[in-house]
């Protein structure tokens, strides 16, 4: 589209819509892509959430898009695949789900690959748990990120004494710090060098807070926080909470808040339980974990399908774009975020097939432009579902009405079914029936 075209759009009164490539082509904004480690909306505090505080969080939801229809996976591994790839897990086969691995066959197309190419400097810091990195110190380098500092995932604590990975050598100093300092410390350090240098960055900031500390290293644990324990899960919320005003407040510093989309979302639900200590036969004692969200009791649901597991917060901010206090019901899952990133990086659709659908519309107010997004896919280990806001369908034959049985209490029977049900279980049917096999190229 010319200028002459926009121009009679205006003159003879045509609605015009500019898609955000376009816009973002002029522009290249930052952006800076956050994602929390075993936090469900349960735990925040612009979704309700009254058992801590969450401050700079909820700011960030004020001041920008809050989506009350977001969902990962239910655990860590397939979230952190799919968020990369922009596929579901299973589109690799065996190479999808095998623990702390990574597909070989996604190298090369992965979220940070794309935005390489649309001239970004790109940097991932926190938890990678995509590989051993004692055995693959150059990893995250042949997924698309220019620099890296990310903890040594069941190699050492991620907290207090970290053993940190940093641009593929071991770090020899951080022995006396705090790890999600670290973490913080270094995505500033990156966004600053590359503002200065003129270039836009993509930071991918998948946090170590708030799981809890590693529970499999040989006759050892990791460091302590304090009063000999590790960190309850409130005070990791706090430090997740700090650390995201933190890289924020860096961000005003340098002057680039008004060029920087920040998206907030985390990898899974609230975990059930929480490491805090050891007992005197030297076993880890694991406290639940429950939060207050809208006056309601609810525990950590991490590893489950239903919602305490699987539906997350996202919050969108990005001043003078997104407008500020907007609350939206478009569903998101994680596969969504490679080509929102993409679409708004500047760049056209690759010839590379994916599972995810461009949110970026629905930031820009402009939610009739986006491909319709009707249902999200669920998956962990052999169990799957698709949902849409209202119904959900098992891959094992079982059928909820979300709206009356939110919490998977009974499953309706399918030959039982009639009107709104019927068609809804049979819509569902058709789409997991669709979802079979690998992601080829064409």
């Amino acid at each position: 589209m010319n200028f002459i075209d926009v121009a009679r759009c205006f003159v003879t009164g045509i609605a015009l819509f500019i898609p955000a490539c376009l816009f973002a082509a002029e522009s290249k904004p930052n952006i800076l892509l956050i994602l929390a480690d075993d936090v469900g909306s349960d735990a925040i505090g612009c979704y309700g959430g009254r058992s801590y505080p969450t401050p700079h969080i909820d700011a960030l939801a004020k001041g920008g898009m809050k989506f009350n229809h977001a969902y990962a996976m239910p655990v860590c591994h397939p979230t952190r695949v799919c968020l990369m790839t922009g596929r579901y897990p299973f589109r690799f086969g065996k190479a999808g789900s095998k623990w702390g691995d990574f597909p070989r066959d996604a190298e090369g197309i992965t979220i940070g690959n794309r935005m390489q190419q649309a001239g970004y400097a790109t940097a991932v810091t926190g938890k990678w748990q995509l590989c051993m990195m004692k055995n693959d110190k150059q990893h995250p380098s042949r997924v698309g990120f220019d620099e890296w500092c990310l903890f040594g995932w069941h190699e050492g604590g991620r907290y207090h004494h970290p053993l940190i990975y940093q641009n593929g050598s071991l770090r020899d100093d951080a022995s006396s710090l705090y790890g999600p300092e670290v973490y913080a410390d270094f995505l500033i350090d990156f966004m600053k060098r590359s503002h200065n240098a003129g270039k836009p960055f993509f930071a991918y900031y998948p946090m170590a807070l708030c799981h809890d500390v590693t529970d499999d290293l040989k006759d050892e644990h990791v460091a302590y926080y304090k009063y000999g324990r590790w960190m309850t899960y409130g005070e990791m919320i706090a430090s997740m909470d700090d650390m995201v005003g933190k890289v924020v407040a860096s961000l005003n510093e340098m002057g680039v808040r008004d060029n920087t989309l920040i998206i907030f979302t985390t990898d899974n639900g609230t975990p059930a339980a929480s490491y805090l200590t050891v007992n005197e036969n030297g076993k880890m004692v694991r406290p639940k974990v429950v939060s207050v969200q809208n006056g309601k009791i609810v525990p950590g649901g991490k590893g489950k399908l239903d919602d305490t597991g699987t539906r997350v917060p996202l919050i969108a901010n990005w001043p003078g774009h997104i407008k500020a206090g907007t609350e939206v019901d478009d569903m998101v899952d994680m596969s969504d975020y490679l080509p929102t990133v993409a679409e708004i990086a500047g760049l056209k659709e690759a010839d590379v097939p994916r599972d995810g659908i461009s949110f970026a519309p629905v930031l820009f107010g402009q939610p009739d432009h986006r491909k319709t997004r009707e249902w999200i896919y669920i998956e962990l280990r052999n169990k799957s579902c698709v949902r849409s806001p209202d119904w959900k369908l098992y891959r094992d034959g079982r059928f909820y009405n979300l709206q009356q049985d939110p919490g998977e209490k009974s499953s309706l029977k399918a030959d039982l079914l009639t009107g709104e049900a019927k068609q809804n279980h049979a819509e569902l049917t058709k789409v997991l029936r669709e979802l079979q096999g690998p992601l080829t190229q064409p």
